[in-house]
Parts: C-alpha cells; structure tokens; sequence
C-alpha cells in the first residue's frame, strides 16, 4: 500500500464480540429492516430518465432539500443485481439525506425496473454511460460540491469514473467513497461459486431472473433457456460473455474492469477505499496489493464482511459517519460551513 494515505488507528470498525461474523454483517446489511420507517429522501424523490450517450437510457432517482441549503449532491451506485431501491442504498441516503445532502440514486442498465430501457444486455465493462450519467447527475449540483459512493460493483464503477476523471474532468467531482469494491472480477466470481453457498444461490438466481425478463422483452433477440439451467456464476459467464458481449471469453471481459498494482497512480481526486480482511466475496490481498498516491486513502478493517460494518448492530453504519466525517470536512474547506443539517 505504499504511497496511498492510511487512515488514523483510533477510528477503526470495532463491532461487538457478538456481531463480528462477516456473513452476519454481509447478509443483515441487505434486510429490509434496515430500511423501514420514514424516509425523507425517498419521500423526496423524482423519477428521471438520465442520457448515458449513444442512445442509452439509465433510470435515476433525484432526491433535493427544497427550500432548503444544501452542501452538495451525492451519487450512490448499487452493486451487481442490487437496485436504487436497496436497503444499503435508501439507508445512506436517507442518512445522507438528512445530514444537508441531495441524493441521486442510479439504477445500472437492466437493475431495478429499467430492463426495457435498453435493447442491449448489461455487462460490467459499460464504463462509458455509467461516467456520462455521472458527469450529467453533476450538473444539477448548481455548482456545489459532488461526490459518489458506490458498493461492491458500484464501488468498481466508482474508482473507474475517478480514473477517468483525471482525463476527462467532471469540474466538481469532490470526493469518490468505495465501500467493499470489486477489484478482480476473477477472484471475486470464483470466491462467490466456492464459497458460502448461499451468496451463490443469491447471486444466481437474481441473474437467472434478469435475464428471463430480458429475454422475454426482446424474445428475438437473447435466448437463455440453456443459461437458466446453469447454477454458478462462471457458468453464465462462460455462456453469455461470447454470445451477447464484445468480448471472446471471460478473461478478455473480466481484465476490462480489474483494478490492481499501481492502476490509482494518477488519479487527481481524493478516494476513499473502504474493504475488510473477512469479506466473503471480495480477497483482502486484492487491496493489500494496491498501490496509489496521496489521493488514496485505505482503510482495511479486520471485520466488515462485504459491504457491512454495521455499527449499533444492525441498524447503525460505521461506514455512514466515516463518509459524513469526510463530507463535512470538504464543506467546512470549501465553504466555510461545517455544520450543515
């Protein structure tokens, strides 16, 4: 990690005895329990259509502090077949929301309800509209400050915009948050397929079920009677990278979107990358062998689980107050408020 900006010893995530286990982390991080009661943001919600260039069209949610000051606009990227409507999304959010932000939710092409959006299949590699989106969601920022937030593939998407960044600016791209992000796709599939099997029953059959309602959009296009009677992830790859993708295998397709070595190099707008060393889907040497600069800064906790680091367990968010700590920070730099609600 040399290079990259480690962060204080006295502010680690340090759950109770009980709530350690990372696969209660990981799964309770998702119930929908999390998420209940009333939520201002939500509430605030207005459904939009958002140009991801070259005709595709992605689904978001633009949630504004009307009539109220606001310190800046947050994007938040859900991971792979989650949504805008995921409990980790609507719970930062709305935690967000209610700390003087305005919120854009984005749903990725064919998450949430936005299958018929586009005749063409989702694949990780779609870097191209998800940064166009991205510098459009900016522009309603009014000139305030603009930060993004993404989980697990979200959190890939995320890094990569912040790469880009460095050549194609977005004026006032801020602060980038990545919370447990898929570094090697490789590594992260295999762990999926021979780990906890019920992170890959999930995983499959929320695919399985995209792609049926693609398929049942577009019947003259995709067909995935076969792919439906896969059961692991590699499987499908294996299957629909060839046939519905640019790429020839899923080793061409994955190297599309890893992120290793010295890759955060260049990189010119501070990220904050935060990762555990017992998240079941995501191998802590992924992020011990990162190398960045000055803008980098890691936090690798010892407990987590895979976008977890609940704290009170299993309501609170530890990643939440460290995400808001940074935020008030930059606005209390940029606009001499530090105190915003």
């Amino acid at each position: 990690m040399s290079g990259s900006a480690l962060s204080p010893m006295n502010d680690h995530f340090t759950p109770k005895p009980w709530a350690k286990n990372p696969h209660l982390q990981t799964i309770f991080s998702s119930l929908r329990i999390r998420a209940m009661g009333r939520n201002p943001m939500a509430d605030a919600a207005a459904g939009m259509i958002v140009d991801g260039g070259n005709g595709v069209r992605l689904q978001g949610y633009w949630s504004r502090r009307v009539g109220r000051k606001s310190a800046g606009l947050v994007l938040l990227l859900h991971g792979w077949e989650g949504s805008s409507d995921s409990t980790y999304i609507r719970h930062t959010g709305r935690y967000l929301f209610e700390r003087g932000f305005d919120i854009f939710r984005l749903n990725l092409r064919d998450h949430g309800d936005s299958h018929h959006l586009n005749e063409g299949l989702f694949h990780s590699a779609l870097i191209d509209e998800v940064f166009n989106a991205a510098r459009f969601v900016s522009s309603l920022s009014d000139r305030r400050p603009f930060f993004i937030i993404g989980f697990s593939l979200g959190g890939n998407f995320g890094l990569r915009i912040a790469l880009r960044h460095t050549a194609t600016p977005i004026p006032n791209l801020s602060h980038v948050f990545a919370i447990s992000p898929v570094l090697n796709p490789l590594r992260a599939t295999l762990a999926i397929d021979n780990g906890f099997s019920l992170y890959r029953r999930y995983f499959v059959n929320k695919w399985k079920r995209s792609l049926k309602k693609k398929q049942d959009l577009y019947p003259s296009r995709y067909r995935f009677d076969d792919v439906l009677q896969y059961h692991t992830c590699m499987e499908i790859t294996d299957a629909v990278i060839p046939r519905y993708s640019p790429f020839r295998n899923h080793q061409e397709y994955f190297m599309t979107y890893t992120l290793l070595g010295d890759i955060f190099g260049d990189i010119t707008v501070p990220v904050l990358l935060i990762a555990s060393a017992d998240d079941p889907v995501i191998p802590v040497e992924d992020f011990h062998a990162l190398r960045g600069n000055r803008h980098l800064e890691m936090k690798i906790e010892r407990f987590g689980g895979h976008c977890g680091f609940l704290d009170p367990f299993p309501l609170g968010s530890w990643y939440e107050r460290q995400i808001e700590q940074r935020l008030r920070e930059h606005t209390a730099l940029t606009t001499g408020i530090s105190d915003i609600g």
